[in-house]
C-alpha cells in the first residue's frame, strides 16, 4: 500500500499532473520507490475516489489538457496515519545474491563479468548520489523537511556505498576461487 503514499507525499509537496508525477518519479522519488507510468494513473484515480485527492480546476477547458491534483484534507490524514504506524522491515531479496548461492552448486560461468558490470553500476549510481547532495543540500540548509529529505539520500549514498565495499571483497574472493573463471 505504499504507493499511494509516496503519491500523497509528492502532491503535499507539489501539486501535480500525473506526468509530472511520473517525471519526479523517475527523478527522485524513483530512486527508493519506482512505479510506472500507468500505476501512478491507475493509483490517482483511486486516490481521488477516495476522496485523497481531488483534480485542480483548470482556467482552460478540460478536453486535452493535462489534469493536476492536489491533496485533500482526508489524504493528508490518511497519509499522517501510515507515517506513523510502525511497520516491520521487508526481508532482502536479491537475485545477485541468489545466483552466487547457486554457483556454490552449478559453478560460477559467467559470473565474474556480471560482479564487475554490477559494481561499475553501484558506482556510478553512488557518484550520482553524491551530485545530487552537493547540489541539493548545501551545509546550510537545515530546515527540518530539508534535513528528513538528506536523510533519505543519505540511505541511497549509504546502500550503494556497501554495495560498492562488498562487491569489491566479493570479486577479490571470487577471483580466488580454485574454479572461477
Amino acid at each position: 500500500m505504499s504507493l499511494p503514499h509516496a503519491i500523497l507525499t509528492a502532491l503535499l509537496e507539489k501539486p501535480s499532473s500525473g506526468l509530472e508525477l511520473t517525471r519526479r518519479f523517475d527523478k527522485s522519488i524513483g530512486y527508493f520507490w519506482s512505479a510506472t507510468h500507468q500505476q501512478i494513473y491507475r493509483e490517482l484515480g483511486k486516490l481521488e475516489a477516495e476522496g485523497f485527492i481531488r483534480t485542480l480546476p483548470s482556467e482552460q477547458p478540460a478536453r486535452g489538457q493535462k489534469k493536476s491534483y492536489d491533496v485533500l484534507p482526508a489524504g493528508r490524514a490518511e497519509l499522517a496515519r501510515w507515517t506513523s504506524a510502525a511497520q516491520d522491515p521487508k526481508p532482502q531479496r536479491d537475485v545477485l545474491l541468489l545466483r552466487l548461492r547457486a554457483a556454490a552448486v552449478v559453478g560460477t560461468a559467467g559470473l565474474e563479468a556480471d560482479l564487475r558490470r554490477h559494481l561499475e553500476l553501484h558506482r556510478r549510481q553512488l557518484a550520482e548520489y553524491q551530485e545530487i547532495e552537493q547540489r541539493d543540500f548545501p551545509p546550510d540548509r537545515d530546515a527540518p523537511e530539508d534535513r528528513l529529505r538528506h536523510l533519505v539520500l543519505r540511505a541511497g549514498i549509504d546502500l550503494e556505498t556497501f554495495w560498492t565495499q562488498w562487491l569489491t571483497h566479493a570479486l577479490a574472493e571470487f577471483t580466488a576461487l580454485p574454479d572461477a573463471d
